[in-house]
Formats: structure tokens, sequence, C-alpha cells
């Protein structure tokens, strides 16, 4: 059985760091980010709270795949690919939480 899924990138406050995950309930992962779910997590420890960025696929194994592309990149150029899309860097929260 064939289910999508979607990338995101989280960020903080201060737009210092950025996370990349994966997820096949785009809406569900972000709220946990949010809510600070996994105490101890790297986006726990750094406050990624802020969802900038999204890419949503017809197969997890394209999401994946894509994921592990976005992880190899320098910061320079995924924080390009963040600004194609949402040049302020605002959370994309109020969009997903409609799903």
């Amino acid at each position: 059985m064939e289910h999508g899924g979607c990338i995101y990138i989280m960020t903080n406050q201060l737009r210092t760091v950025v996370y990349i995950g994966v997820s096949t309930d785009l809406r569900s992962r972000i709220l946990q980010h949010k809510e600070h779910y996994f105490k101890g997590s790297f986006t726990d420890k750094y406050n990624c709270t802020i969802c900038v960025y999204y890419e949503n696929f017809g197969r997890i194994e394209e999401a994946i795949g894509r994921e592990k592309e976005l992880k190899k990149w320098s910061r320079k150029k995924k924080d390009e690919l963040i600004s194609v899309l949402n040049p302020t860097w605002i959370d994309l929260w109020p969009e997903i939480e409609k799903w």
C-alpha cells in the first residue's frame, strides 16, 4: 500500500537553525514540534517551532528521498530554497493547520 508524504523545514524565532523532516501527516507532525512533544529532541532543544517550507509527494518513498537530498545541501542552499517560496520566512502553520 502506498502513502503520500511531505518534507518540511522548521526553524526557530531568530531563523538561526533549520531542521528538515519527513512525515505522512504534516499537520500532526508540525503540531508535535510546536508543542515540544519530543522532549530533548533537536527541535525541542533549539526551539524549532516555525514551519517555513514544505513539499508534498504522492509516495512516502519520494519524500524520504527528497529529505535525504536536502540534508546534504549547504545551509546557504537550504536558505535559498526556502526564500524562493517563502521570502520572509513566515510561519506556514496557519495554512497547514487548515488541512
